[in-house]
C-alpha cells in the first residue's frame, strides 16, 4: 500500500519490522524502490537479499534502464555528444546491451543526434528490436529525407504503428513525392490505422502539389468521415489544394460554395481564441451568398465565448431566428450559457435558462457548472450539481463541485454523504491528464503526477517559472 502511494519511507519502515519476509515481500519492496527512482536503495537492498528470483534482477535491469533512458533523453536534449557516448559505454560496461530497452534507448539518442551511422550500426547488431526501436529509425530516416533508407526499413517492420505510418507520410510530403503519399495512405486505409490531423494535411499537401482534385476530394471526404475537429493547418491545407488543383478563382468558388468549410475554418480559429476573425469571416461567408446552418452558430457562438464577445454573441443569438429562421435548440443555449457566465452576467444568465423553450438537458447544465466554477458562484453551483445528479448521476463532475463547496462551508456531514453516495453509485472521479508530443513520443501527465522519468527536471523549471512569476507579480504590484 505504502509503495503504490509513493511512500518508500514508510513502506521500509513496514518492511523492517516484519518478523518473518520472504522473497515476494523483497521483491515487493525492490520493485517500489526502482518505481520511485532510488536506485541507490534498490541496489543496497539488493545485494542484501537472501535470495534473488528472475523477477528481482529484471527489476533491477529494468530500474537501470529507465535511469540510462532519462540521462540520454537529457544529454541529447542538451547536445552533449560525448556524454551519450560514455552513456553507451556504461552500458556495454555493464553488459546491458542485450537488454531492448537499454539498446533501444541508446539507438534512439544517436539517431536524434544526427548521428545516423552509429545508429544503425547498433540496430542491425540488436538481436531483439522493439516497435519503438523500428518507428524511431524510421521516423528520423523521414525527417533527415533519407526516404529510401526509411522505406526500406518501413517494410521490413514486423509490426507498424501509428507514428511510423504518419512518420513515412510527412516524409514524403517534405520531399515533394506526392504519388508515394496517396499510395501509403490508400495502404494505411486498408489497414484501418486511423489518421490524424498531421497525416491529412501532408495528404492534402500532396494532392495540390501533384495537382490531383480526385484524390484531394478523397482525403476531404475521409476527413469529414473521421470525424476529426480540423485545426488551422488542415484547413489551410484544404484551401490550398482547393485552390492548386481549380485554380485560385475557381478554388475560392469551391470554398464559397461549401458550408463544411466555412464552419471548419471558423471552428479552427474560434479554438485558438480568435473571436473577432471568425466574425469577419461569418460575415465574408453571408457575403458571398452562403446560408449559416445550424452547426454554423454552434461554431461562432463558441469562438465569442473564447474570446470574451458578450454584445456580439447577443447579437447573433438573437439573429439566427430573427435573420435565418432557426430555432436554437440546446446545443446553442449551452454556447450562450457558457459565453454569459464566462462574462459572469448570471442574471441574464438565470433568465434565459428560465425561458428557454425547450427543457435544459445535460449539455445546459454542465456548462452551468462549469461557470459555477470558474466565478465560485457556490449558491447556484450547488442548486446545478444537485440537479445534475439526479439528471447524471454517473458523471463525477458534480459530485467532485458540490462536495467543495459544503467543504468550503464546513458541512463536513454533507460532504461524507456525498462521498458514500459516490461509492454507493460507483462513480470515481476522473483524472484529469493533459500531455504534449516532443520529438514523436507522447508524455502524458497527471495531477501531481511523479512517475515521469524526467521529473526532477520538470518540477525544477515549473518551480524556477513560478518564482520568477511571483517575483514579477512583487514588482508590478509595488509599482502600482
Amino acid at each position: 500500500m505504502y509503495v503504490k502511494c509513493g511512500d518508500e519511507v514508510d513502506a521500509r519502515k513496514v518492511f523492517d519490522k516484519m518478523f518473518v519476509t520472504n522473497l515476494y515481500s523483497w521483491n515487493n519492496m525492490l520493485s517500489g524502490y526502482v518505481k520511485m527512482r532510488n536506485l541507490k536503495e534498490a541496489r543496497s537492498l539488493f545485494e542484501k537479499m537472501p535470495e534473488r528470483d528472475v523477477v528481482s534482477w529484471n527489476t533491477m535491469v529494468i530500474g537501470y534502464a529507465q535511469s540510462v533512458d532519462c540521462v540520454l533523453t537529457v544529454c541529447v536534449n542538451m547536445r552533449e555528444w560525448e556524454l551519450i557516448r560514455q552513456a553507451h559505454g556504461q552500458v556495454l560496461v555493464a553488459g546491458f546491451l542485450s537488454n531492448v530497452v537499454l539498446s533501444s534507448s541508446v539507438v534512439d539518442a544517436y539517431a536524434k543526434y544526427g548521428e545516423m551511422a552509429d545508429a544503425r550500426r547498433l540496430f542491425d547488431e540488436m538481436a531483439l528490436r522493439d516497435v519503438l526501436t523500428w518507428t524511431t529509425l524510421v521516423s528520423v530516416y523521414a525527417k533527415w529525407g533519407a526516404m529510401k533508407s526509411a522505406s526500406e526499413l518501413f517494410d521490413r517492420m514486423p509490426e507498424k504503428n501509428p507514428v511510423s505510418w504518419i512518420s513515412m507520410i510527412s516524409g514524403y510530403a517534405r520531399n515533394g513525392l506526392g504519388h508515394e503519399v496517396l499510395a501509403l495512405f490508400a495502404e494505411m486505409m486498408l489497414f484501418q490505422v486511423r489518421p490524424d490531423q498531421f497525416t491529412f494535411s501532408s495528404c492534402l499537401c500532396a494532392c495540390a502539389s501533384i495537382s490531383s482534385l480526385k484524390h484531394g476530394k478523397q482525403i476531404h471526404a475521409s476527413l469529414i468521415r473521421s470525424n476529426l475537429r480540423p485545426n488551422s493547418i488542415v484547413v489551410s491545407s484544404l484551401i490550398d489544394m482547393y485552390s492548386k488543383c481549380c485554380g485560385l478563382g475557381a478554388g475560392r468558388q469551391v470554398f464559397k460554395q461549401d458550408i463544411v468549410l466555412w464552419n471548419t475554418m471558423m471552428s479552427a480559429l474560434a479554438q485558438h481564441g480568435h473571436g473577432i476573425e471568425t466574425l469577419q469571416m461569418f460575415e465574408d461567408m453571408v457575403s458571398s451568398g452562403v446560408k449559416p446552418v445550424n452547426t454554423t452558430f454552434v461554431v461562432i457562438l463558441n469562438g465569442c465565448s473564447h474570446s470574451g464577445l458578450v454584445q456580439e454573441g447577443r447579437r447573433l443569438f438573437k439573429s439566427m431566428t430573427d435573420d435565418y429562421g432557426i430555432v436554437p435548440d440546446e446545443e446553442h443555449y449551452a454556447c450562450l450559457i457558457d459565453l454569459l457566465g464566462q462574462a459572469g452576467c448570471f442574471d441574464e444568465l438565470v433568465n434565459r435558462l428560465e425561458n428557454m423553450p425547450c427543457k435544459a438537458g445535460g449539455q445546459v447544465w454542465n456548462a452551468l457548472l462549469g461557470v459555477c466554477r470558474i466565478h465560485g458562484n457556490t449558491e447556484l453551483g450547488r442548486k446545478v450539481a444537485e440537479h445534475l445528479i439526479e439528471l447524471e448521476p454517473q458523471s463525477s463532475a458534480p459530485y467532485v463541485l458540490l462536495s467543495s463547496i459544503y467543504a468550503e462551508e464546513g458541512r463536513w456531514e454533507l460532504v461524507e454523504k456525498v462521498r458514500w453516495l459516490m461509492d454507493e453509485r460507483h462513480v470515481r472521479k476522473e483524472r484529469a491528464i493533459s500531455w504534449v508530443e516532443v520529438e514523436s513520443r507522447m508524455h502524458a501527465f497527471t495531477v501531481s503526477d511523479r512517475l515521469h522519468p524526467l521529473k526532477e527536471e520538470i518540477y525544477s523549471v515549473l518551480k524556477q517559472l513560478a518564482d520568477q512569476m511571483e517575483e514579477d507579480a512583487s514588482v508590478t504590484n509595488a509599482e502600482n
